[in-house]
């Protein structure tokens, strides 16, 4: 490790030489690198965390060059997949982090694989259904994980310490009903994306600080007990644009949670996702479980993206080069891919999950 490298760092009372040797043998999971787990991904390979799983199953487009920091017109140009892309960049400003980039969607039948080995989980996806799939993980195996959301001009974040903390679970025992907004539809400012990682940037350090240090090492202790009381324990939300801003308690679990209190992993059974089923040739069909969806409004929000046709038993949205019909109980049919992955990216982009 170059202690110059990092030496404004180790200068900060709250990290010192010991800390900075502790990220180095710190191993974090980043599922997503999209506009907030590519911040993440650079802020904490600049920070010198000294192994970073990045799991993304999308590749890189144009129009995320606004606000996702770690591709360019290049990366976009050639659609390289997310993690890849990510992991060249990181390799080119810090050759001393490990970047493990993994092409993947994360499902119940994988998790484990994808997850197991970290020190600490941070969440950089755009849906509930991974969300509660990660929760479910690092509850069941006690993994601390950072749930992180930013769209418009908004942004969110809570720290999850299994067994201490509320848990996702806690804050929201449903997942969202009928529409929910996404980056697609409803755009976001880089701004809001930078703060919320820059948040959650912090915040894990100061997790892998407060992991357990020998008890030889005096100063790493010290270092250890500060970060483990600086740790926030509340759901922090802010709006950039209105000026608003509120914070909720979440440090202690919810009496009943399922996953806390009655350790029923219903999301890593499966149990919680959409049925996926392949629907005829080159399509994908997803069965939502009765999540009313408002023609009107989802047609606004869709028309700046593509043409739009709808009627009281159906809506047709076109997004080359898929065909996508949306049926009034959330239920859809994707055409142009017999990709499943492919099917539910799309579906949480223009849909909400």
């Amino acid at each position: 490790m170059s202690a110059d490298r990092y030496s404004r760092q180790i200068l900060f009372r709250g990290i010192g030489a010991r800390g900075q040797k502790r990220l180095a043998e710190s191993k974090v999971v980043i599922v997503g690198c999209g506009a907030t787990g590519s911040a993440l991904s650079g802020l904490l390979a600049r920070a010198g965390v000294g192994l970073i799983r990045i799991i993304d199953r999308d590749f890189v487009e144009a129009s995320n060059l606004q606000r996702q920091s770690l591709f360019d017109e290049a990366d976009a140009a050639e659609s390289l997949p997310k993690a890849i892309a990510a992991g060249r960049k990181i390799a080119a400003f810090n050759s001393h982090v490990v970047v493990e980039a993994r092409v993947e969607d994360v499902v119940p039948t994988n998790v484990e694989s994808l997850l197991g080995g970290s020190d600490l989980v941070l969440d950089g996806t755009d849906n509930f259904e991974t969300r509660y799939l990660i929760n479910d993980y690092a509850v069941k195996f006690a993994i601390p994980w950072i749930y992180s959301a930013a769209v418009g001009s908004y942004g969110v974040t809570l720290n999850v310490i299994p067994a201490q903390t509320a848990c996702l679970a806690c804050v929201f025992p449903e997942s969202p009903q009928g529409m929910v907004e996404t980056c697609e539809t409803s755009g976001i400012l880089n701004s809001a994306v930078n703060l919320v990682a820059s948040i959650a940037a912090t915040e894990a350090l100061k997790f892998l600080l407060a992991e357990n240090a020998p008890v030889e090492a005096a100063g790493l202790s010290e270092v250890s007990s500060q970060a483990r009381k600086s740790i926030r324990r509340t759901l922090l939300s802010f709006d950039l644009w209105t000026n608003e801003r509120a914070e909720i308690s979440a440090a202690k679990p919810r009496a009943g949670c399922r996953a806390c209190v009655q350790r029923e992993f219903i999301h890593l059974a499966g149990e919680g996702r959409p049925h996926i089923t392949l629907c005829g040739r080159n399509s994908v069909q997803i069965h939502e479980r009765q999540r009313p969806i408002d023609f009107e409004e989802l047609d606004r929000r869709l028309a700046p993206h593509g043409p739009v046709r709808r009627n009281s038993f159906m809506l047709k949205f076109w997004y080359e080069p898929y065909e996508m019909t949306v049926f009034p109980d959330g239920r859809a049919i994707i055409k142009g891919t017999s990709d499943t992955a492919v099917a539910r990216s799309l579906y949480a982009r223009f849909i909400g999950s």
